[in-house]
């Protein structure tokens, strides 16, 4: 009898130490999918399946549990109605995804990584959703008329399932990037010659390479990378400005920060089965040395244009090996706005009119880029031989009409403004004649 109840003990011993757990779900709704996402115990068994009438997703997970109701937001639910779960057969856990449309489900699972340990994710596409590529696509062809406007893709650092680095106050870094892209894409939209694109729009994770694919995509003329690093010293702060590397990275700070920001694949959630594997080494093309010093120049002047904002924490731009900034044929830069691991610089960066001096920032050191270097048939080239007039503090359209002896009106429409407010640092082109 005492045998059997130790035989007893161990089966269930062995069924328990077997079975897996799903501990949590969260949900991430983009403009082109939805990713809901399950955290395990462990590496799980599954099988995935759709239904239909009405339209179902659902997923079967061998051996295991759940201990509390699988938290659920309507309103961040994408296409996601309703998520509920069972035990079937006893042992084996279903979770049924109730849908508001037909979608095209992708499944894969997630080593730990990050914060994070063992996650399944369900990546749900809409069956007449409008690709990335498609939408991107869109916003370049309305922004060519006439004079050809140069196109800017402004990519938010991190998103969704992998926050970047969190600040000592708890701020995230992916709020922080999304928040500045956005006063970006507003300025630069302001501003004469130039139309902006974002890459990332919400709190959603887009993998690396996508970042600068949809740049490509977009036919942008620059790309923009915005980030806010964090540090073990919390000491250090102020901005910086990078460009690719096509050796070894220009510090061994630079080196490191690339090495973290590369890892945003592993903890965003990228099913990475490719030989080529993105996070390893590449060879550049020869047809990148364009690209890389078009993308100094431009790094030059936001740089220099940063240095009237606050502290910058290099002088010179810096050089490492980052995967986002790996198009072949699309310059690129990456900004840390700032070291969200510094009490004073996480402070700043929760303000909005920091934020907005940051922005004013780097558009203007881009309208000084592409006022130098834009090619002919674009409004940059058509108005380069014009005056121009960097805003300072106190300036207004007013005074700055009066001092160059031309029309509020032709100001105004000289720079595309439909009102009165100019913010330090623009560039305003001064229109011949009154």
């Amino acid at each position: 009898m005492r045998i059997f109840g130790l035989a007893l003990v161990l089966l269930t011993w062995s069924l328990t130490s077997l079975a897996g757990e799903v501990r949590n779900l969260r949900i991430w709704a983009g403009p082109d999918s939805t990713r809901a996402v399950l955290d395990l115990d462990g590496r799980v068994e599954y099988r995935l399946f759709t239904l239909e009438n009405p339209a179902r997703v659902v997923v079967d997970i061998d051996a295991a549990s759940i201990r509390e109701q699988l938290p659920f937001n309507p309103e961040r639910g994408g296409v996601i109605a309703g998520v509920r779960h069972g035990i079937r057969n006893g042992v084996d856990l279903r979770v049924v995804f109730d849908l508001q449309d037909e979608v095209k489900p992708q499944s894969f699972l997630l080593d730990p990584a990050g914060e994070y340990g063992h996650r399944l994710v369900i990546d749900l596409i809409p069956e007449n959703a409008q690709s990335p590529t498609e939408r991107v696509r869109e916003v370049a062809r309305a922004a060519r008329n006439g004079e050809r406007e140069m196109i800017v893709a402004i990519d938010p650092g991190h998103g969704g399932e992998d926050p970047g680095a969190v600040g000592p106050g708890g701020t995230f870094e992916k709020e922080v990037t999304l928040a500045i892209s956005r006063e970006l894409e507003r300025r630069i939209n302001a501003m004469p010659g130039m139309r902006a694109v974002l890459i990332r729009t919400g709190d959603y994770f887009v993998p690396l390479q996508e970042r600068y694919t949809r740049a490509r995509h977009a036919q942008a003329d620059l790309f923009l990378s915005i980030h806010a690093d964090a540090f073990r010293d919390f000491r250090v702060r102020g901005s910086s400005v990078y460009v690719l590397s096509r050796s070894g990275a220009s510090s061994e700070a630079a080196r490191l920060l690339a090495q973290r920001e590369n890892q945003s694949d592993l903890v965003g959630g990228v099913k990475l089965d490719r030989g080529d594997d993105m996070l390893s080494s590449v060879l550049l093309d020869l047809s990148q040395s364009a690209a890389l010093e078009y993308s100094n120049n431009a790094a030059e002047k936001i740089l220099g244009q940063l240095g009237a904002v606050g502290r910058r924490h290099r002088t010179q731009v810096e050089r490492a090996n980052f995967v986002v900034l790996r198009s072949p044929d699309v310059p690129s830069v990456l900004i840390e706005v700032g070291f969200i691991s510094n009490p004073q610089d996480e402070q700043n960066l929760n303000n909005a009119q920091h934020r907005r001096k940051v922005a004013d920032a780097i558009a203007s050191g881009v309208h000084d880029h592409f006022m130098r270097t834009a090619p002919q048939g674009t409004w940059f080239a058509a108005n380069r031989s014009r005056d121009r007039h960097v805003v300072e503090r106190g300036d207004t359209l007013g005074l700055i009409a009066q001092r160059y002896q031309v029309s509020v009106n032709r100001l105004r429409e000289a720079n595309n403004l439909n009102g009165d407010v100019i913010h330090p640092g623009a560039v305003l082109v001064i229109p011949t004649g009154s």
